[in-house]
This record gives structure tokens, C-alpha cells and sequence, in this order.
């Protein structure tokens, strides 16, 4: 026999056996074949196809005062890059009140010290807040995070935060990590604060910045507004030596269309018009060892930086 149809508020929820007391919904019709089990005293309709809707139907299985996302999976939920092999884990990161102990539910990997953490409502979910999400990630590095990593997220953190015209980004990510007893993976956590950066736009933007970082070359204002010499605005610039009047733009996949090489190519003009050197970055610059020390043998004349204090590898 077919299952009988579900109340129509039911097939887009996550069912839980409350809900489906409070629908007229008798019990036995949450044990037909046609619902999914998500996780324990939770069912729906259909399976859900992305890492918010799975974490919904986790949280309706908890009481949602006791329990927030955490780790990964609040980094995911916020929007912050992660490597593939750390973002594609299959288990959900949930941190619960020391109080209740460590809760065991297959699918999540739980973890404590909710109390010791600010959370926010995000996406209609407790999530970390982003500072003390960035410090959790100090527990992700056996799953394969690096420092580097930890900066890219970090200047992502940055920016979430720089929405607040009362924060200083960095100073509210430090006093997270500060708050913490003993966290795990301080060290580099501490080591990736000091790189962290707001105003960077894209985790290739950091992981450029971090190049002429390890190079030893002068750090650049990140996507700034640059001015003709005789006044007027010409451009902004992902990376500006304004004392060099040096420009360095990474080309990300996004200019490659011919429409926007047009508008690059223009920019490049207007600068170099004005007396500005204009360096043009791509990915194998940074990934390629023959075509990084080459680009930063090139910047580093370009700025003045002579070749024997460059530290090339």
C-alpha cells in the first residue's frame, strides 16, 4: 500500500515525532520507506543536498539552546575557504555545554566548551561566531588544515567583521583566542593571527600577500584606492606600493573574458600613463617555483628590494 501523504508543511521540514504529533500525523507512518533518516528521531522527505539543509535537520533533533555548529562546519556556514580535503568531510561539527558531557550521535563529531564560545543566529541556525570559529579551526589541523590556511580564513574572518564600524578585526579575533584555555593549536594559531589581514578579497589575494611576505619585500596597502597625480580617482589596486608607485593585480579565473581583459588592459594604460608600474599576477606565479622566483626576482628590482636580500625558494 502507498504511504499516505504528508501535511504539506511536513515535506519541506525536517520531521521530527513532536511535529508530527502536533500534524495528526499517526507515529507508525514515520517508519515507511519513502522518508530518509537523517539522524536519530529525525526524518524527511527529501534527502538533504547541502551542508545547511543537514544541519538543519541535525538541530531539530537537539535542543537548541544547548547546542551550537562548530569547527568546519560553522567555517562552511559562514562562507569561509577552506581546502577541499578539510571542506569535504561528511560529519557535522557540533559543540555542546561542558556541563552535558561529550554527546555521542552518528554523524556529527561532538565537541565541548559551548559556554566559552559567542554564538550567533546565522542561515536560522546557532552557529559560532566568526572569531571563535577562526580559533576552532586550531583544532582542524590534523585533519589537514596548514598556518597558510589558517591565514586565508583569517583574513575572511577579518572582513566578516570589519562590518562593524566599532570593531577592530584583528584585536576581536586576538581577545577569542586570549579567552581560550589551553586551545589547541595556539601556536600556530597565533603565528597565523599576526598574517591576518582585513581588506584582502580572495583566498588567492592572501595566499599572493603571503609570497611577498615569506620573500621579504615590503608589505602592500590591500585594495586601495589609487589617484591620478594631479588629483582625481584612476583605479583600485589589489596590492599598492604607494612610495614605488608599484600596482600588482592578481588575475584571478573572473578576467579571463575578453570583455574583462578590456577593462584590465585600460587599467593598465591609466596607470602606467601616470608613472605607476603595473604587475599583473596569476596563479602559477605563486604555485610554480620557477615562475615565483621569477615574479618576485622582477618585483623585488621594481621596488627598490636589492636581489640579495630576497629570500627566494
Amino acid at each position: 500500500m502507498r504511504p499516505a501523504p504528508l501535511p504539506e508543511p511536513l515535506r519541506t521540514a525536517p520531521i521530527t515525532r513532536d511535529l508530527a504529533r502536533d500534524s495528526g500525523v499517526p507515529l507508525s507512518r514515520l517508519e515507511r520507506g519513502d522518508l530518509t533518516v537523517v539522524t536519530r528521531g529525525v526524518r524527511v522527505v527529501t534527502p538533504p543536498a547541502s551542508l545547511q539543509a543537514r544541519a538543519a535537520a541535525f538541530a531539530a533533533a537537539m535542543r537548541r539552546e544547548d547546542h551550537a555548529f562548530s569547527h568546519v562546519t560553522a567555517a562552511i556556514l559562514w562562507g569561509l575557504p577552506l581546502p577541499t580535503r578539510v571542506e569535504g568531510q561528511s560529519d557535522l561539527d557540533v559543540v555542546w555545554s561542558t556541563r552535558r558531557g561529550r554527546v555521542r550521535r552518528d554523524g556529527c563529531i561532538g565537541h565541548r566548551g559551548l559556554e566559552s564560545r559567542a554564538v550567533s543566529d546565522h542561515l536560522g541556525l546557532r552557529v559560532t561566531a566568526p572569531a571563535d570559529t577562526w580559533c576552532d579551526l586550531g583544532e582542524v589541523l590534523r585533519r589537514g588544515l596548514t598556518r597558510d590556511d589558517l591565514v586565508v580564513a583569517g583574513d575572511a574572518v577579518a572582513n566578516l567583521l570589519g562590518t562593524d564600524p566599532e570593531a577592530e578585526p584583528v584585536h576581536l579575533m586576538a581577545e577569542s583566542l586570549h579567552r581560550r584555555v589551553r586551545p589547541r593549536g595556539k601556536v600556530m594559531l597565533t603565528e597565523a593571527l599576526a598574517l591576518v589581514r582585513p581588506g584582502v578579497r580572495s583566498p588567492m589575494e592572501t595566499r599572493t600577500r603571503l609570497m611577498f611576505h615569506r620573500a621579504s619585500l615590503p608589505e602592500p596597502e590591500l585594495n586601495v584606492p589609487v589617484m591620478f597625480e594631479e588629483g582625481g580617482w584612476m583605479l583600485e589596486g589589489d596590492f599598492v606600493w604607494r612610495r614605488q608607485r608599484v600596482i600588482g593585480e592578481y588575475q584571478g579565473a573572473h578576467h579571463a573574458t575578453i570583455r574583462q581583459r578590456g577593462v584590465d588592459h585600460s587599467r593598465r594604460l591609466l596607470a602606467e600613463d601616470d608613472g605607476w608600474t603595473f604587475l599583473e599576477l596569476f596563479a602559477d606565479d605563486v604555485f610554480t617555483r620557477s615562475r615565483r622566483i621569477a615574479t618576485l626576482t622582477r618585483l623585488g628590482a621594481t621596488l627598490g628590494v636589492p636581489a640579495g636580500d630576497l629570500h627566494l625558494w
